[in-house]
């Protein structure tokens, strides 16, 4: 069965997020006013970098189970991750985890035991930053992902397949993205062809509608656009999402549309729910 492979040190998994950083993520959330798209984001790509990091980490350090790039595209198209470039992508998570940008200090919620809460000061890891200026190059987007995870399969021909995960708020602004998207679906290992999920970012109120399996559910144009540069969510990710509450039907692909900053988190914890081989 497809979509199968142990992720292990000598075959790890492959994860890309790009991001859409165009000068409209600058906007907030329309029941989240304290808060941009941008930023949003931001910390929902940072939260995710710290959960594959944790995912790895032994008693013998950080495994290199999984390699992560990140692409922001706005005014230019550039990576993400400290010392990666977007000719060079990706890195091992055990790199990753050696050079955030910088440390944060920030107030964590917790139980104080008698029925109420109190803050915490807990250290937060920052490698991406949120920016939010000019337009939305997501074709250059997808393809600087498609040469990435093209180097990877060829390096690993037996790894579960690449994830690419898109966050956007808006139309692609250098063309139709259907065709970058099937150039970049169409690059596979012995295990299936190339994961590409979307995530469409609202400032209107509304609550998140995810994984539909129906084209005819949709009534834009540009979100069946979306739809149908996506993924069907493979059996892994089906149960995730089942797992989670989610009603997603046969062949629900992986795309959200109108998600809020909880659906950010959601949407990337599904999309990347893979887990290591343990001790190897």
């Amino acid at each position: 069965m497809p979509y199968a492979a142990a992720i292990t040190r000598t075959c790890p998994a492959c994860v890309v997020l790009l991001v859409d950083q165009s000068g409209s993520m600058a906007e907030p959330f329309a029941e989240h006013p304290e808060q941009s798209k941008a930023a949003a984001v931001a910390d929902a790509v940072n939260r995710l970098v710290q959960n594959l990091v944790l995912r790895s980490a032994k008693a013998d350090g950080v495994r290199d189970y999984f390699h992560v790039g990140v692409v922001g595209y706005g005014k230019t198209i550039k990576a993400g991750l400290r010392g990666t470039t977007v000719e060079d992508l990706l890195a091992p998570i055990s790199k990753v985890s050696d050079r955030p940008i910088r440390i944060e200090t920030r107030n964590k919620l917790i139980p104080d035991g008698d029925g109420g809460v109190v803050e915490h000061p807990v250290k937060f890891p920052i490698w991406f930053d949120a920016e939010a200026v000019g337009k939305t190059p997501m074709c250059a987007a997808i393809a600087a992902a498609t040469a990435a995870v093209a180097r990877f399969a060829a390096t690993y021909p037996e790894a579960f397949p690449p994830i690419v995960l898109n966050l956007t708020d808006g139309k692609p602004s250098d063309g139709i993205p259907l065709d970058a998207a099937r150039a970049l679906r169409h690059v596979k290992t012995a295990d299936g062809r190339t994961l590409l999920f979307n995530l469409v970012l609202s400032a209107d109120p509304g609550l998140p509608t995810y994984f539909l399996h129906d084209e005819q559910l949709i009534t834009d144009t540009y979100s069946r656009l979306l739809y149908r540069m996506s993924s069907v969510l493979p059996p892994r990710m089906w149960d995730a999402a089942r797992g989670d509450g989610f009603d997603v039907q046969p062949e629900a692909r992986g795309v959200v549309f109108n998600a809020d900053p909880l659906a950010i988190v959601r949407f990337l914890d599904i999309g990347t729910r893979v887990a290591p081989a343990g001790g190897r």
